[in-house]
């Protein structure tokens, strides 16, 4: 018997996990200060690009000594920038437990062909970090944002380490606790976690990876795009603002505004606790079922940010068809907007749980979950 329509509905239906939710609070006329029209090379553009740079070290803690870019194509294109100019001089220890890591994996062995050697997960499961070669370079995401599977920390990899960490961080930056002494290199997106318009990208570089990159040449040609350097020096200027290819003002000036809500939800700290009671929403929501379960197997790792889930009835007849229906009726409700997993992990739903959601949509949502369930079995 399908279960009656709940009476409550989120007030903000949008749960996609990228580009996702801006903060409730954000209106378009937030963005009225944005110097449209006007060179990023002017002295406001220089002055709002810095103001998004630092902005970012003060928000996630980075320090002093890193050095914070604004590069093109989003996290993609930050990661694409990293593993061409800073791999090859050593071999490389490339992990994925989802799409995006198996996307560096593949890039890393069949494009740039160096010596390397992969370490995969299956969907809901995590590499053991501990047993890697840190003498290598390692290359892995924080949080797989296909899978909900994260880093429950980065206790395992060690502080003498020969090898550098590059580390795709794009849905776990602004959500959770990242140990910069741990990550030589570090990428993510604002389209993620604070919801910013696409595009942009965020590279943060420590010492060392600076010193990689100061005395070491790829044996590979670089495009333009991806030149961190000059004359063997890095190019201070794009960790000040003077950005490889022309930015968005526009979209800048919607990360300022992000960074200001950051600021007033308490920072990262806020951030998190944000993101942690949205996903013990759904925690409890799914403890009290027998026919849904979370992705990720062990709940040390289980993301608060892209929340995975599965279903496990045995009337289910066909896993796929059945999770699309699910999510597509809860669409044309109008209650939850982009929650089918994504095209390559297993059939499922997706929730993305970050610290723009808040709380109260996803307690709403969840009985919208009850009642899509029993419609589609019913439907069978």
């Amino acid at each position: 018997m399908v279960t009656n329509t709940p009476a409550t509905r989120p007030a903000n239906p949008r749960f996609s996990s990228g580009p996702c939710a801006k903060p409730s609070t954000w209106t378009l006329e937030s963005l009225a200060d944005a110097p449209l029209g006007r060179s990023h090379r002017a002295a406001i553009g220089k002055e709002k690009l810095k103001a998004a740079i630092e902005g970012t070290r003060e928000v996630l803690g980075i320090p002093a000594d890193y050095k914070i870019g604004i590069v093109p194509a989003s996290d993609t294109g930050a990661m694409e920038m990293a593993m061409w100019s800073l791999l090859g001089e050593r071999p490389a220890e490339m992990v994925a437990w989802e799409s995006f890591g198996s996307g560096w994996v593949t890039d890393v062995v069949k494009q740039l062909k160096i010596e390397a050697t992969a370490h995969v997960a299956d969907y809901g499961e995590i590499v053991d970090m501990a047993a890697l070669n840190y003498d290598n370079d390692v290359v892995f995401t924080w949080n797989g944002t296909t899978s909900g599977v994260r880093m429950p920390n980065g206790d395992a990899i060690p502080a003498d380490r020969a090898g550098l960490t590059i580390c795709d961080a794009t849905s776990a930056a602004f959500a959770m606790d990242l140990p910069w002494d741990k990550l030589d290199v570090t990428t993510f997106s604002w389209q993620k976690v604070l919801g910013g318009e696409a595009a942009h990208g965020v590279l943060i570089l420590s010492p060392r990876a600076v010193e990689r990159l100061e005395s070491y040449t790829p044996a590979w040609p670089l495009p333009k795009i991806f030149r961190l350097t000059k004359g063997g020096k890095l190019i201070e200027g794009i960790f000040t603002g003077a950005t490889i290819n022309t930015p968005s003002m526009l979209c800048v000036e919607d990360y300022l505004v992000a960074l200001d809500w950051a600021r007033a939800q308490g920072g990262l700290k806020g951030l998190i606790a944000r993101a942690e009671a949205n996903t013990a929403e759904v925690s409890k929501f799914v403890e009290a079922r027998d026919w849904i379960e979370f992705l990720a197997t062990d709940p040390a790792t289980r993301s608060t940010t892209s929340v995975c889930l599965k279903f496990t009835d045995e009337r289910i007849k066909d896993g796929a068809a059945f999770a699309k229906a699910v999510a597509k009726r809860l669409e044309n409700e109008g209650v939850a907007l982009d929650i089918g997993a994504y095209r390559d992990a297993p059939a499922g739903l997706r929730i993305w749980c970050g610290g723009t959601i808040e709380a109260s949509d996803v307690a709403a949502l969840m009985p919208w979950l009850d009642w899509a369930f029993n419609a589609e079995i019913e439907a069978q």
